[in-house]
């Protein structure tokens, strides 16, 4: 354990001078002179890294709004109270709808949320969320406009499923219409977010557009207060007709709403990238 060959005493003690001799301003050792010439380039002008997925958002706030909630349908007073939102009186939420076999929109809404939040945090946005759990009431749509609005967000998007007649199938996405004087500057910035959405979930979900409802894909209203009231680039997205029987298989599957969420996340960094 203590024994060393001669060779590496030599060795060692030759290195030691040569030490000394560069802390005193002498030659290094000619073996240590340059480095050849390929590493000194290596070193001098490393190849740029390309952007990770990590930094695409970065600096981004995007609103998420799970449509419903998962106590409204037992404070029905609560939900039912009116409010203003501009075009006219509505109720402060609803209960949402669900499918024939008793799955609801408000626990479709929020999973895939939950989905969602993580991937844009994986793209370096700040996500918030306009409810926290699928427990809670409300908050009235004027208060989940405020909600992005305080937030500052560079986008929100309001999640839901629709409840037309079966017949109907496919999803939209609903943009705002103008209110005058009111979300004249979200407009043009809100159709460009929506039709990232509509082409990314389009293509990411394979459901057509709605058979019932808007102009490929796409919807503008002055009737709903999320919209309405927002001073942020925001769009609805109507996921299917969880009235419809082949929608509802789907929006029912666990992995289905995985894929969405990864389609909302492509619109989304489209709009925002």
């Amino acid at each position: 354990m203590h024994a060393y060959r001669t060779g590496s005493v030599a060795f060692a003690m030759l290195a030691a001078l040569g030490a000394l001799s560069a802390a005193c301003g002498g030659a290094a050792p000619a073996a240590r002179q340059a480095a050849p010439a390929s590493a000194q380039s290596q070193s001098a002008s490393p190849s740029p890294r390309p952007p990770s997925t990590g930094e695409a958002l970065a600096g981004k706030i995007v609103v998420i709004d799970p449509g419903h909630n998962g106590g409204n349908a037992s404070h029905p007073k609560e939900i039912n109270r009116q409010v203003d939102i501009i075009t006219g009186k509505k109720a402060c939420n609803t209960t949402g709808t669900e499918t024939d076999a008793g799955y609801p929109e408000h626990a479709f809404t929020w999973d895939v949320a939950r989905r969602l939040k993580p991937i844009l945090e994986k793209m370096g946005a700040k996500v918030v969320l306009t409810r926290p759990n699928d427990k809670g009431v409300g908050p009235c749509v004027t208060e989940r406009a405020a909600i992005g609005n305080e937030a500052r967000a560079d986008a929100v998007l309001s999640i839901h499923g629709d409840g037309a007649a079966p017949a109907g199938h496919g999803f939209h996405v609903i943009m705002p219409g103008l209110v005058a004087g009111h979300n004249d500057a979200i407009i043009k910035p809100s159709r460009r977010l929506g039709v990232a959405i509509r082409n990314a979930y389009h293509a990411g979900t394979g459901l057509p557009y709605s058979t019932y409802t808007g102009v490929d894909g796409l919807e503008t209203r002055t009737d709903l207060g999320g919209l309405n009231l927002s001073t942020r680039p925001a769009v609805f997205i109507e996921c299917g007709n969880m009235r419809n029987r082949g929608d509802a298989a789907k929006m029912s599957d666990s992995a289905f709403r995985e894929r969405i969420a990864e389609a909302l996340a492509g619109g989304l960094r489209k709009f925002l990238g």
